[in-house]
């Protein structure tokens, strides 16, 4: 693992010096955040030594860096998931790599489905914790002391201080938003009104592929997380109606400009 980091960051530098200090991760549907990005460079994953390629729909597959609120970041506009065949360790291996180039701080943008019948679709929610169902952990397997603790303290995977920071911002823009707890499973199926079900029961407000791996690294490396939701689904399974991608990646489209503003300011507060 150290040494395919290594290499990642060879090909990054072979390109370009820039050292961001925000990282960025673009969700499903999320990509248009990446157009607010004063670009500098921008490098396609099939250049990068090691890192895998996106093969879902909306994800484009670049690494991008440049200004956003007068601060150097980097983001990812596709991110990688489990049911996509790889591993925890290849989904967070740009994680590790964002952090090898300069970032302190890493934003994540997720879809999802709503549990929680008080969150509807097209609603934005700031992530306060998470329930990790899919099954495994990106800390599994040889540990190296480079990386921080094997046994990664989880008590506040989210920034609080950037939580607040979120809370303010969107009072002051008029932006309702929502605040709880993603749960994430393996996918690529939707779950079963019984899942749904018991998903709610467990304290979960949301659910989703992805995100989780992503945060847990982040903790171990030490870099301070933000994560947010767009609900684009309602997963109420007594009134359970089936969805699309089309749909999916519509209602991303039409709530990624409140997720954009929160974002853009959350960046100047840093």
């Amino acid at each position: 693992m150290l040494n395919k980091i290594r290499e990642s960051l060879h090909s990054i530098r072979k390109v370009t010096n820039f050292t961001p200090e925000v990282g960025i991760i673009l969700g499903t549907g999320l990509g248009n955040l990446g157009s607010e990005i004063k670009i500098e460079n921008e490098l396609s994953y099939h250049h990068i030594e090691h890192f895998p390629i996106s093969t879902v729909e909306s994800h484009a597959g670049n690494l991008i860096f440049g200004k956003l609120s007068d601060k150097n970041v980097v983001a990812m506009s596709g991110r990688f998931h489990l049911y996509e065949g790889y591993s925890m360790q290849d989904i967070t291996l740009p994680v590790r790599v964002m952090k090898e180039l300069g970032v302190k701080t890493l934003l994540v943008s997720n879809a999802c489905g709503s549990v929680n019948t008080y969150f509807r679709r097209c609603d934005l929610m700031i992530i306060d914790d998470h329930i990790n169902l899919m099954g495994t952990s990106p800390l599994i397997g040889k540990h190296f002391a480079e990386f921080g603790p094997r046994f990664v303290d989880l008590s506040q995977p989210y920034s609080q201080r950037l939580i607040k920071f979120a809370e303010e911002i969107a009072l002051e823009n008029n932006i309702p938003v929502k605040k709880g707890v993603y749960a994430a499973m393996s996918g690529p199926n939707l779950e079963t009104r019984a899942e749904y079900k018991m998903l709610r029961i467990i304290g979960a407000d949301v659910i989703g592929m992805s995100t989780i791996p992503e945060v847990i690294v982040a903790n171990q490396i030490g870099l301070e997380v933000f994560a947010a939701s767009i609900i684009t689904d309602e997963c109420y399974p007594d009134a359970l109606k089936t969805v699309s991608v089309d749909e999916i990646i519509e209602a991303a489209n039409l709530t990624v400009p409140k997720l954009t503003i929160i974002f853009r300011e959350l960046i100047k507060r840093i």
